[in-house]
């Protein structure tokens, strides 16, 4: 003898509620990537001009080393410089050249003093083996402009 069900439809009930589950899943991982793109758009030149200010700490360390004496004690303290790269090889200047047309990278030196235990001190004697470094790169960010810093001393390493 055959027994008939007398829940009719309940397998339709079931596709249903099953399709909503899988839609509701469908629509928060794509809400979740909606996000992601938002904040990494928002966020795309923080991380450039952190990319470039950590750049150019590298590229004055470069200078550094292919000649102090040369390249970076003859740079005045306080003045705006900027980073050029000519003939595979970087170099200092004072003409603005816009990276990507949208940064202004510029670096600043100045001279750092030491006290009677030989600790960076405000004021003292003069180290002139010591430079302290400071990397910025600026950028248009709406209406404002946005400045990101980072900051390092460089040292005549090489004795050159």
């Amino acid at each position: 003898m055959i027994v008939k069900s007398q829940k009719k439809g309940a397998g339709i009930m079931e596709v249903i509620v099953g399709l909503a589950i899988v839609m509701l899943g469908v629509f928060v991982l794509l809400r979740t990537y909606n996000y992601y793109l938002k904040f990494g758009l928002l966020h795309k030149y923080d991380v450039q001009a952190a990319l470039l200010a950590e750049e150019g700490i590298e590229a004055v360390k470069l200078l550094r080393d292919s000649g102090w004496t040369n390249k970076i004690s003859t740079l005045n303290s306080g003045i705006v410089y900027r980073l050029a790269f000519v003939n595979s090889s970087w170099t200092s200047t004072t003409t603005v050249k816009y990276i990507d047309g949208v940064f202004d990278r510029t670096f600043v030196l100045s001279d750092v003093y030491r006290d009677s235990n030989d600790d960076v001190a405000n004021s003292g004697t003069l180290d002139p083996g010591t430079r302290k470094l400071i990397v910025f790169v600026a950028y248009r960010s709406g209406l404002s402009t946005t400045t990101k810093s980072i900051s390092a001393y460089i040292t005549n390493l090489f004795a050159n």
